[in-house]
């Protein structure tokens, strides 16, 4: 019975932080749709106005990009703004041939006139952070823009950005990610669905209120002497823009996100890189938390800015909740048929449900908002939200283990999301460099798991005994478990193939 008592407290504790999440997700699209009611009335600097125009740093930080490097350094001169007032850093730790090529490419960019410099570094110190922090001792600029190798603003990007920095108190004005290959794959579909809601319902439902929101690594610029203010780039976690970006706000420097502003960018197309990424940037959450916990709390914030700080920082601390209550909840159904005076907890627990009605509901506003409303939009959505669910929950156990290496203070290395480009190579994924051979031992699990809840699934039938027909209340739970952890094992095992 002890057994028994310990899983229905871990299991109620991990649904009740769950819905506590989603009731925060319910309050930032109450945000997000106020804000679409209101008007921007900030002035605006004049870049027709010679005096008014400020000097732009553009940082390009790269590393082994053989796929994207041309593509990326052709894109960013045709960005319109005056020359005199424009340096671009190719910040390049790459350890392959790329070196040479880049350093080719520059060369005959810079014959037309174009500040624009190749900087190496003889090692990779703090990674991408090192990087910035090296060009930014030498960097011309008063503001800095910062662009990854995959993403392509267009032409007039500088010219919608640059304008909001009149205000002196703006430190970070930061764009929405746009996807280049959303299309490619169900992959590609889901990881833009949710990074559609981010960039909507999150940092709008956040920076409307003057909440804490993050700087997104790249597609943004800083003002220099924020950077320096906050205490420059630091590698410590592997989320230096998240890192950056609350030291900024503690200071109360303020951000101006942009959602209107978008910026083409490349989503992974194999699950392999899907992994690394997710691993990165959830490993780097727990760890921002860990660092950044005590000095939320203990700042002048409001404290609803407080919460939703914290809780933005336990973003990928969800999955861990997730996992648990994906796991648990075999031994609960059994629980729940063979301990009848337990009848009322049950009845209790399935208030809980909530969560994903909420969770539901706010991913169909933003939906809705970019693909339309009407009853063929709503079909597909629902689809889609399936998929997506079960998918990031396949997801959960590989970003679990993130999440407690990141809690527990285990570094390690900034492992790059390898690009692609499929139009350079013919379309041939398989044939990028880059890519890692070995199938993590984490996909075994994932295969287990997915069994596991095969077996949740059975066990919908069985529970009860003879003189009862089953129990199918989580049986929908349990297949989109089945499923998502299915599609990542098999995914993952497939493309190594």
């Amino acid at each position: 019975m002890i057994l028994v008592w310990i899983c229905i407290v871990i299991y109620s504790i991990s649904l009740v932080l769950i819905l506590f999440y989603a009731f925060a997700q319910l309050n930032l699209l109450i945000n997000y749709m106020k804000a679409q009611k209101s008007v921007d009335h900030a002035a605006l600097l004049d870049l027709n106005d010679p005096d008014q125009v400020p000097y732009v740093t553009i940082q390009l930080p790269v590393f082994n990009e053989a796929y994207v490097m041309d593509r990326l350094l052709d894109n960013i001169v045709l960005l319109d703004y005056p020359r005199e007032k424009l340096e671009i850093q190719v910040l390049d730790d790459s350890t392959d041939e790329t070196v040479a090529s880049t350093a080719a490419h520059i060369e005959r960019l810079a014959v037309n006139g174009l500040d624009i410099v190749h900087i190496t570094r003889t090692d990779r110190t703090g990674y991408k952070a090192g990087a910035l922090k090296e060009g930014l001792e030498i960097a011309k600029g008063d503001l800095i823009a910062i662009f990854d190798a995959d993403f392509l603003p267009e032409a007039d990007w500088l010219q919608k950005t640059i304008p909001h920095f009149k205000d002196p108190e703006i430190g970070v004005v930061q764009t929405r990610w746009a996807h280049l290959n959303r299309d490619y794959s169900i992959l590609t579909q889901i990881q833009a669905f949710a990074l559609d809601a981010h960039f909507t319902l999150e940092q709008v439902g956040r920076n409307s209120k003057g909440h804490f929101i993050n700087f997104n690594g790249t597609a943004g610029v800083w003002r220099k002497e924020t950077i320096y203010d906050a205490g420059n780039w630091e590698g410590d976690t592997l989320t230096e823009d998240l890192d950056l970006s609350y030291r900024a706000q503690l200071k109360n420097w303020k951000f101006k996100y942009l959602e209107h502003v978008t910026t083409p960018a490349e989503l992974p197309i194999i699950i392999s890189a899907a992994r690394s990424q997710q691993f990165r940037w959830n490993k780097g959450g727990a760890e921002n938390f860990r660092k950044m916990f005590k000095r939320v709390i203990s700042s002048e914030m409001s404290f609803k800015s407080k919460l939703h700080g914290i809780l933005h920082l336990l973003n990928s601390t969800m999955f861990l909740n997730v996992l648990i209550v994906g796991i648990l909840s075999i031994p609960m159904l059994y629980i729940k048929n063979e301990y009848g005076h337990l009848r009322e907890y049950f009845i209790v627990m399935s208030f809980f449900v909530i969560s994903t009605i909420i969770f539901f509901f706010c991913y169909w506003y933003m939906y809705k908002k970019t693909y339309g409303g009407g009853l063929q939009n709503f079909i597909s959505y629902i689809g889609m939200f399936f998929t997506f669910f079960s998918i990031a929950m396949g997801f959960s156990f590989h970003n679990s283990i993130a999440v407690l290496e990141g809690h527990a203070g285990k570094r390690s290395e900034f492992v790059r999301t390898p690009k692609f480009n499929l139009k350079a190579v013919g379309g041939n994924w398989k044939a990028n460099k880059y890519l890692r051979k070995k199938i993590s031992p984490h996909v075994i699990i994932e295969g287990m798991l997915m069994l596991y809840f095969a077996f949740g699934m059975y066990s919908a039938f069985v529970v009860g005994g003879a003189e009862k027909n089953g129990d199918f209340g989580l049986f929908p739970f349990h297949l989109m478990l089945f499923i998502g952890f299915g599609f990542v094992f098999i995914r993952s095992i497939t493309e190594k193939q």
